[in-house]
């Protein structure tokens, strides 16, 4: 069925359209349901020439190497677009996307949205800005697996989601909204489950891990000083040593 003009003005790229604008663009558009842990695309499978938008729920998004080994790359949620690449290039999926909650996804036609950038330019510009944005992370993804240790992606890895998705104080400390799975922080920073699981249990004075993936900051300065790589005080202290 067709999005509604409500749905189409939660996509970031077109939250200041005017609502003729968007309804110009709900005649093209689909809005579609996936349960958690159904594919929404597979890497490497042809799509059709759309733009895709998510609306609600999260999707997870993963690449998976020759070795058979799966990275997860990034985490989205309601208002991104994902699958540009497909857009405007080889009509490829760039990556497998998959629902991690019930979740709602939003297609709207090539034809329409490129007329929608002909009327205002400015879609195209927010568009480029989120490119940019994803180019920054996967830049920073790739130097940080070659160049920095686990612990010092493993502590820049839970600020993005404290800054992302937000925080609460709970007795146990400052707790992420977000929950976060070993397995999912492994396949995020490039390690294996049973190197998270030891890494994770060597910052006892920093977080504290919980079941179902519930993580509390215990010390927000020291996570600060070791996502920095300047945590050799706490390191030469044997409080942290990986």
């Amino acid at each position: 069925m067709q999005a509604t003009v409500e749905q189409l003005a939660q996509i970031q790229v077109f939250a200041q359209l005017e609502t003729w604008e968007l309804e110009g663009l709900q005649a093209h558009s689909r809005v579609q349901d996936y349960q958690a842990g159904e594919i929404v695309m597979q890497e490497s499978d042809p799509i059709p020439a759309k733009l895709f938008a998510l609306v609600g729920g999260s999707l997870r998004i993963t690449k998976t190497a020759s070795t058979g080994k799966e990275t997860i790359l990034r985490t989205l949620s309601p208002g991104e677009i994902f699958a540009a690449p497909a857009l405007l290039g080889n009509g490829i999926a760039p990556a497998t996307v998959t629902a991690e909650r019930n979740c709602l996804v939003i297609t709207v036609e090539k034809d329409a949205l490129l007329e929608a950038i002909r009327n205002n330019p400015e879609i195209a510009l927010r568009m480029l800005m989120v490119f940019n944005q994803r180019l920054q992370q996967l830049h920073d993804t790739v130097h940080g697996l070659v160049s920095e240790r686990a612990i010092v992606r493993l502590a820049r890895f839970i600020q993005y989601f404290a800054a992302q998705y937000g925080t609460e104080k709970t007795p146990d400390g400052i707790c992420l909204k977000a929950n976060l799975s070993y397995y999912k922080i492994a396949r995020s920073i490039g390690i294996t489950y049973e190197e998270c699981v030891r890494l994770i249990k060597s910052m006892k004075s920093v977080l504290v891990y919980r079941r179902g993936g519930k993580i509390a900051i215990l010390d927000a300065e020291e996570l600060a000083d070791l996502a920095l790589a300047c945590g050799s005080a706490s390191m030469a202290s044997g409080k942290i040593n990986y």
